[in-house]
């Protein structure tokens, strides 16, 4: 599959912003879910194709042990979440990704499963890394309980009652994932194998569809069980309440180098974005339905933010920024808009002045939500066909991979790596899980193992090696007698036609915030109510307040 072509549209590039802002960790940090985040457009999609959903298979006992399909029936294909839930001990239950049983197991089979394939998936998806699955699986899955509220839920509705509000509220899911596992990995379908179809050709749409039938998997699981427990006097979620639920998930580590081994997808998501945003502030009017549109967004945001909690030191502060920023946003709408030739740059050009980041960011995602019509097409070219940028360009003079260096990196060739808190860090893959994890170079043993992920150094690396170097060479024949090179010269090559690839930070610095890299790319997804646990691994919610299944049209037949 061809990467889609991103033509960039001429008269908004006085307005859009350029990588050196938008592409630093701290801003990276501050980033909030839009409507081209990729839940978003799923949804959308299955809305605009009528796709129908049911719920085949129900073999769950009164201890919620058994196995459960959800199809989603679209235009063309059907696709299978077939779940596998079990009875979890307490002692037993964990987040991290070193643990070896859950509450349920998931996968999302391509298709129809026959008999045989719930056979066969029974085996091995509990199992989840121990186990085999096939090119017939596009994901792999486990979820935990939310315990307290888990339980709390079934013993409400098990009473004839419903639960209570505040404590949805302070969780704000049933259960969470621990992974969503696809593109190829522990055997489930390549990206490959899935590129071409209309309806999986964005950014993980197939582990969006996944999460999502999760979510109704985990509401019905606890009406089950407490129509086992309480009989007749059982009643079901109320719908209200029930879309207040999400799916948690926990991430760590393992999500964080992903925007840096990606530099053309993350280049496709960011370009995608600011053009969004350029797209809106480049109007000349502020249309009465979109004005309409941005306060109901902001009331939005304001709810969201009331029941948006944490723990932890940076997120407390951000979550206080924020919500001041949110009321000086409010207060700025109640004179808006005024005359002038480009109302809506006029209204970000005054939160770029007046605002923190995290409200920069927000005020990012409420301008986009009411542009519907100018802004949603840009999601068709959030996904890239990364092989073909992979191939160095062995005809490029030296001269001209300098001139790269300079006009893409000039950031990185600023940074003193010779200050030992520049290098303070290093990335390397653990034996055991093979994830990735942080270590300590200057007191921690296995910085030979070190994983190429701090771009900047290997480009200002690069960058010296090429001082001795006549321009006129040819980059084939130097990277004969310098091979070392050629992961910086291919990443240079890159930048030049994808300005917004790279991290422009510095990714081994002794403060580096590896949650910041998560957050962006979990606010692409469609993430909320960002909950650090540490700097290295964070609990988020997917699909809150969104519909379910069973809401869209033609949803009661298959």
């Amino acid at each position: 599959m061809n990467s889609p072509v991103f033509t960039p549209t001429v008269d908004v590039l006085p307005f859009r912003r350029l990588p050196d802002q938008v592409l630093k960790l701290d801003r990276m940090g501050a980033a909030h879910p839009t409507r081209l985040s990729f839940l978003r457009q799923l949804l959308r999609r299955i809305e605009a194709e009528g796709w129908r959903f049911d719920n085949p298979l129900w073999d769950i006992d009164d201890k919620g042990v058994g196995r459960a399909i959800y199809r989603a029936i679209g235009p063309v294909r059907t696709y299978s979440l077939v779940a596998f839930p079990q009875h979890l001990p307490d002692e037993m239950r964990s987040d991290r990704v070193i643990a070896t049983a859950w509450d349920a197991t998931f996968v999302l089979f391509d298709g129809d499963p026959s008999p045989e394939d719930i056979t066969r998936l029974e085996a091995n998806v509990p199992l989840q890394e121990a186990g085999r699955i096939t090119q017939r699986e596009l994901s792999l899955s486990r979820a935990n309980r939310s315990v307290r509220l888990f339980a709390h839920v079934v013993e409400r509705l098990s009473q004839g009652i419903q639960p209570d509000q505040a404590k949805i509220d302070a969780v704000g899911y049933l259960m969470r994932t621990t992974a969503v596992y696809g593109a190829g990995k522990f055997g489930a379908a390549d990206r490959s194998v899935i590129a071409d179809r209309e309806e999986l050709r964005g950014p993980f749409q197939a582990e969006m569809l996944s999460v999502w039938l999760i979510r109704s998997f985990c509401a019905d699981l606890v009406e089950h069980l407490a129509a086992a427990k309480g009989g007749a006097k059982a009643v079901r979620l109320d719908r209200a309440i029930r879309r207040t639920l999400g799916v948690g998930n926990s991430t760590g580590l393992g999500m964080a180098p992903f925007l840096v081994r990606h530099p053309v997808l993350l280049n496709n998501w960011m370009l995608a974005r600011e053009e969004a945003l350029a797209r809106v502030r480049a109007q000349t009017n502020a249309k009465e339905e979109c004005v309409r549109g941005l306060h109901d967004a902001l009331a939005e945001a304001q709810r969201n933010v009331t029941l948006w909690r944490s723990e932890h030191p940076i997120q407390i502060s951000r979550l206080s920024d924020l919500r001041a920023d949110l009321t000086q946003i409010a207060e700025k709408l109640n004179s808006w808009p005024q005359r002038g030739a480009n109302p809506w740059d006029d209204l970000w050009r005054w939160g770029e002045s007046s605002l923190t980041l995290e409200g920069q960011e927000a005020l990012l995602a409420l301008m986009l939500e009411p542009h519907g019509e100018l802004i949603d097409n840009l999601g068709n070219t959030m996904s890239a066909e990364e092989s073909i940028a992979m191939r160095i360009d062995g005809a490029m003079t030296i001269g001209n991979l300098r001139r790269a260096i300079c006009d893409q990196f000039q950031w990185a060739l600023e940074i003193d790596f010779a200050d030992p808190e520049n290098t303070a860090r290093f990335w390397y893959v653990s034996e055991e899980k093979l994830e990735p994890r942080l270590g300590d170079r200057h007191c921690e043993e296995g910085a030979a193992l070190e994983q190429p992920l701090c771009i900047a150094r290997l480009v200002k690396d690069l960058h010296e090696a090429l001082q001795k170097v006549d321009d006129g060479i040819h980059v084939a024949a130097f990277l004969m007698r310098c091979p070392e090179h050629r992961y910086a010269v291919r990443r240079v090559q890159i930048s030049i036609d994808h300005p917004f690839a790279e991290v422009h930070d510095n990714l081994i610095k002794a403060d580096m915030l590896p949650i910041d890299l998560m957050r962006c790319k979990l606010a692409f997804f469609g993430a909320s109510r960002f909950d650090p646990r540490s700097d290295k691994w964070v609990r988020i919610s997917l699909f809150q307040d969104t519909p379910y299944p069973d809401e869209f049209l033609g949803r009661n037949s298959a």
